[in-house]
């Protein structure tokens, strides 16, 4: 290492700072479903889920390469252009947070780095075909391939095991969705944390500390895979909750549907090198896996609410960041304004969420987890068409207790069936 600077310093700081927060902000997409059936108890999920994180980080560089030398063009890319990309990109990642809408940590990264590049070089720094190929198109495929697959999983699940032994099936599928939870955790340390490792390789090639083309040292791939097993271990009972309760009601057979094929969709995109974003493949695949059990629950509200998350994550953080980069222009003292406000605003964060404190006693609360709702007009229509259950008394039905009691359908509050 050639040299390392104090602006280095703080990047690099900073970076493990997202990353953290990246962990607790996407510890539902692995747990959410194991902790909402019963299946593990809810520290017992997020530890699981930490370690397997911290293996999964040391497993591929192919994400790292792709952010570090592909996204962005690296000449004319300095330090405090890269603090700018990740302070949008923690704002939005607390914020998002605060509310429990499971987004994109991975889109409020690139959308930082894309806005805070574009504001310093201009539109050229962004390299077009990397960013459609490797990051929007992953983002809009990734949702829609898990969710049909969560979906058709479930319904062969159920089918195949209409005949099973209820208690015996019950132990089986429990024990399955733990594997493949732990397999989400996997992918997930394989998928996001490289992204910070691409972004501190950035700073430091953008620092002259590493050469161009360099691959993430050791101590950075140490450093990532710590901050986001720490951070998933504190656990993001806000989003878990939503993720597990707030937007369907799951039974065994459907979280291990929904997290298997999460889990192969996102490790997939990590051979492949696409930065994609494990949220949208594991809400995806929540959605998919709720509407493959008839008599299953869908929450289109809060659905819809997390799809315009979605739709605001890219050019939120970009905006935040672009005005971050803006103020570090003006000098030190520029850069030390905008330290300030990233850690005021973070901790003013924290204390509005203390009003309603969400931790492992009351994640699945049924009171707290949204789960009556009035009828949206999609989920009433596709209930009208569909056909009554039958034969659910003869399989797991029989021996799973139902994560809610069957509404009335006369009641204007009671959850929709779909």
């Amino acid at each position: 290492m050639e040299s390392f600077s104090l602006i280095l310093a703080i990047v690099v700081v900073t970076a493990l700072a997202f990353d953290f927060t990246n962990g607790f902000h996407d510890t539902a997409n692995a747990m959410a479903t194991t902790i909402s059936t019963g299946a593990l108890k809810p520290k017992v999920a997020v530890a699981m889920s930490a370690v397997l994180n911290l293996v999964g980080a040391f497993l591929s560089v192919e994400v790292a390469n792709t952010i570090s030398k592909g996204l962005v063009d690296e000449t004319g890319i300095r330090p405090e252009v890269i603090f700018a990309a990740l302070v949008g990109a923690i704002l939005w990642n607390l914020l998002t947070w605060l509310v429990g809408l499971p987004s994109s940590s991975s889109h409020a990264l690139m959308g930082g780095l894309i806005g805070a590049a574009v504001a310093s070089a201009g539109i050229g720094a962004v390299n077009g075909d990397v960013l459609v190929t490797k990051v929007l198109l992953p983002a809009i495929a990734a949702p829609i391939v898990a969710g049909v697959a969560a979906m058709l999983a479930s319904r062969m699940t159920y089918s195949l095991g209409r005949k099973a032994d209820g208690k015996a099936a019950a132990k089986g599928y429990r024990a399955g969705q733990i594997a493949s939870a732990g397999l989400v955790s996997l992918a997930h340390g394989t998928n996001d944390a490289q992204k910070t490792m691409g972004i501190i390789t950035l700073a430091l090639i953008a620092g002259g500390s590493l050469a161009p083309d360099s691959d993430p040292p050791v101590w950075v791939i140490m450093g990532a895979g710590l901050a986001i097993a720490l951070g998933t271990y504190l656990g993001g009972w806000r989003i878990i909750r939503t993720m597990g309760k707030g937007l369907t009601d799951l039974q065994p057979q459907q979280g291990f549907a929904a997290q298997t094929s999460a889990a192969t969709v996102i490790l997939a995109s990590s051979h492949l090198g696409f930065s994609l974003s494990t949220t949208h493949s594991v809400s995806g695949a929540v959605m998919g896996a709720g509407l493959g059990r008839k008599g299953g629950v869908v929450r289109w509200s809060t659905a819809t609410r997390m799809f315009v998350a979605w739709g605001l994550t890219l050019p939120a953080a970009a905006l935040v960041a672009a005005l971050a980069e803006w103020v570090c222009r003006l000098g030190d003292w520029g850069t030390a304004l905008v330290a300030v406000f990233l850690v005021a605003s973070s901790f003013a964060i924290w204390r509005i969420s203390r009003r309603e404190i969400v931790d492992h006693t009351n994640v699945v609360d049924d009171d707290t987890a949204g789960a009556a709702e009035p009828a949206g007009v999609v989920t009433t229509a596709m209930a009208a068409v569909s056909p009554p259950p039958a034969g659910v008394t003869e399989d797991l039905a029989a021996t799973v207790p139902a994560p809610a009691t069957t509404p009335d359908p006369k009641a204007p509050s009671a959850a929709t069936t779909v």
